[in-house]
């Protein structure tokens, strides 16, 4: 099987899954402890989250703190429901962590809407009263890149919050500027499932969403992971040490996998993006279909999170595109694990599939 679901999950680094292996222990190892016990055991513990806590703030601005949850979509729910802004806007292009949340708690939300290139107006117009507003940096079906500064400029001229889900973008590019919330993932950037965080800006007061012991700083009560924390803060140490030798790698794979995909059509901006992530689409084409019977390669026709839904993708409908036209398009991902070998044998079982459903390019 070739991997290039990479905006699903990334692989878990091997350094990552060795910085988790000390805290998995069992009897006669005190690597289990309680990190929130007083006695050595769980010092120990909590000092390792520590550690990571710092490895991950080196991802994200100066000036805030990180808070660890059990994943994005529960700090962006601390974030939208914490900072008890009562008017949100969101943009049309959201993950469902963001959107569902949103709608949920704000009934008059407010769609910021994007162009025919996947992107928000920097200078959109958000309205008077708005409370905060998220537009995340790096969208998960199409990899537009937003302005995510501008709009944070604007969200402040009016005395809103700005929320930026950087799940797609950390460890990949730099931390988006002006926000004042910043939610991640660590199995989005070679981590272990089950642990995200929200980087919180100083001065900034959230109620918890969990109560109970009071942890993280009274806003996210419950025993933390020691593995799963330290797997998170290799994974991002990481990233910091290979940021520039993996954008190279990103950006020569793009440059083969687009002429791969020659007579394809590209959904979104093919300059403000991330290059791991390239959603293309052929006119007639049945991806439901080309996914089913291409059995040797992993990729999706969207948001794992939506998949099995039927519906045509949000994103690609916020970019004017028919639903015959969004059930056409493929997001294969790829990243620091990929080599140029299979992802050439991939694209070419792809094409071939294509064209045995009678498909021209």
């Amino acid at each position: 099987m070739i991997y290039l679901d990479y905006q699903a999950t990334t692989p878990l680094a091997p350094e990552a899954r060795e910085a988790m292996l000390p805290w998995l222990g069992g009897p006669g190892s005190a690597g289990f402890a309680n990190p929130h016990s007083p006695h050595r055991a769980g010092r120990a513990a909590a000092a390792a989250i520590e550690v990571a806590r710092d490895h991950v703030a080196a991802l994200l601005p100066p000036g805030g703190r990180v808070i660890f949850t059990s994943g994005a979509t529960e700090a962006l729910n601390l974030a939208l429901r914490g900072t008890g802004a009562v008017r949100l806007a969101v943009s049309a292009i959201e993950h469902a962590a963001v959107l569902d949340t949103a709608r949920a708690h704000d009934p008059h939300l407010t769609i910021l809407p994007v162009d025919r290139e996947g992107l928000v107006d920097a200078e959109v117009a958000i309205p008077a009263g708005t409370g905060l507003v998220a537009v995340m940096q790096v969208n998960n079906e199409i990899g537009t890149v937003q302005p995510v500064a501008a709009i944070a400029a604007r969200a402040h001229a009016i005395g809103a919050l700005m929320l930026c889900d950087a799940v797609q973008g950390a460890g990949k590019i730099a931390a988006p500027d002006g926000a004042d919330l910043i939610a991640l993932s660590a199995h989005k950037l070679y981590g272990p499932k089950g642990i995200g965080a929200l980087w919180v800006r100083d001065g900034l007061a959230l109620d918890p969403l969990i109560l109970g012991g009071g942890q993280e700083g009274g806003l996210r009560a419950g025993t933390l992971s020691p593995a799963l924390v330290a797997g998170f803060g290799e994974a991002a140490r990481l990233c910091t040490t290979l940021w520039a030798s993996d954008a190279a790698h990103v950006d020569k794979l793009w440059t083969s996998a687009q002429a791969g995909f020659a007579g394809w059509h590209l959904n979104g901006s093919a300059i403000a993006r991330w290059r791991g992530n390239l959603n293309v689409r052929l006119d007639g084409l049945d991806a439901g279909r080309l996914l089913s019977e291409c059995r040797t390669v992993a990729i999706s026709a969207g948001s794992a999170c939506a998949s099995g839904s039927g519906r045509p993708s949000h994103v690609l409908r916020a970019l004017g595109l028919s639903d015959r036209e969004a059930k056409s398009a493929l997001r294969i991902g790829f990243g620091r694990y990929t080599g140029q070998d299979e992802l050439d044998e991939a694209i070419a079982a792809i094409c071939a599939a294509a064209r045995a459903q009678g498909l021209s390019f």
